[in-house]
């Protein structure tokens, strides 16, 4: 599946050495990682010769368009599909799969060669995952009802006695805690459509997400939905997204060696380019 008018020479990786003919051995796989054996050959994928990709049900805009994945369109699918390329694999050789949120960062075998969610990378979760490099930087964002006194919100201050809810297990429902540091507990929802409908019904006053999410989540399903402005930054560093593994994978190496490539040749902000144009700047409450 060709992106943004690249080549699929251009996203192919450039192996280090051949392939091993032993190319399914555990030990071997290992080391061909290490080394930049990344082709499909040296790959040891769930099935051979296939890249099986998972990712949430449903996927939202921008992420991934109309929830299905395979159309390669969103931010997430048009990425997730250069990853592929760039590793050797057609668009016909990548099959898709759908993993719920937490059950994927829990410790365990995973029935994928890698998850594209919006996993924010910490390191709580590098104790049971392994995650690539970073393909995209976040920002966490407050989103109310338009004339609600969480949408006149100017300040942290002003949020601090609302009700504010996110989805669980996200770095969205710990950034309320560590940003806001509310009075009242945040208000935890097993999914983000459980989170909008609150919002939306007026049982909670205010909703933490993601900035992209944001914009599509006050343009398209939420009326008279706005956004408030973005949380400060919490830590030392900035918070990013990466692609999920299994621990001690032996694709980590190669799946960030392909995200590296995407971003150092402008690949990856091309494809932010094209899916999150809208994303503008939006005021840090403070």
């Amino acid at each position: 599946m060709p992106l943004l008018g690249i080549p699929l020479a251009a996203l192919m990786l450039t192996a280090a050495c051949g392939s091993d003919d032993d190319a399914t051995d555990d030990a071997t796989d290992t080391a061909s990682a290490a080394t930049g054996e990344c082709t499909p050959d040296a790959l040891d994928t769930l099935t051979s010769g296939t890249l099986t990709i998972a990712t949430g049900q449903p996927a939202y805009g921008p992420w991934i368009v109309d929830n299905e994945p395979e159309n390669g369109e969103g931010f997430e699918g048009a990425v997730a599909y250069a990853v592929a390329e760039r590793l050797g694999y057609a668009a016909d050789d990548v099959t898709w799969t759908r993993v719920d949120f937490n059950a994927a960062i829990q410790p365990g075998p995973k029935d994928f060669d890698f998850d594209i969610n919006q996993f924010s990378i910490t390191e709580e979760r590098k104790a049971a995952v392994d995650f690539s490099s970073s393909y995209y930087d976040v920002a966490q964002t407050v989103v109310a009802l338009e004339g609600t006194p969480a949408a006149e919100a100017g300040s942290l201050d002003d949020l601090r006695d609302l009700n504010i809810g996110a989805q669980v297990g996200t770095t969205s429902l710990q950034a309320i805690n560590s940003a806001i540091e509310p009075n009242n507990e945040p208000a935890v929802f097993n999914s983000n459509d459980d989170a909008k409908l609150a919002l939306a019904n007026g049982q909670i006053d205010a909703l933490v997400v993601d900035l992209p999410t944001a914009f599509y989540v006050t343009a398209v399903e939420i009326e008279d939905g706005v956004i408030v402005g973005q949380l400060p930054d919490t830590g030392d560093d900035v918070e990013q997204f990466g692609l999920l593994l299994d621990k001690d994978s032996p694709l980590t190496d190669c799946v960030t060696q392909a995200v590296d490539s995407l971003r150092d040749d402008g690949t990856l902000d091309a494809i932010e380019q094209e899916w999150l144009a809208d994303v503008v700047d939006v005021p840090k409450l403070s």
